[in-house]
């Protein structure tokens, strides 16, 4: 039986490190802050996570690889 992610948030022993460090401004999504979740979800979707981008263009919701290479390539 799988866990509802409610349920995996009351479990998570680190949810309020993740919270700290979660920028995803995406206010309905259930993943917040369960990075374990948030990464399988992202990768089976071909994209990166929100908290690989600055907040200025996570902003913008894409999530794709081109745009993590577009974003970076400036700035390192």
């Amino acid at each position: 039986m799988r866990m509802s992610m409610a349920e995996m948030k009351k479990k998570c022993p680190n949810l309020k490190q993740n919270l700290e460090h979660c920028n995803c401004s995406y206010t309905s999504c259930d993943k917040t802050a369960l990075c374990c979740q948030c990464l399988h979800y992202h990768r089976r979707n071909n994209e990166i996570p929100a908290c690989f981008f600055p907040d200025d263009v996570e902003k913008g919701w894409d999530r794709s690889f081109r745009n993590f290479i577009d974003t970076w390539q400036d700035r390192v």
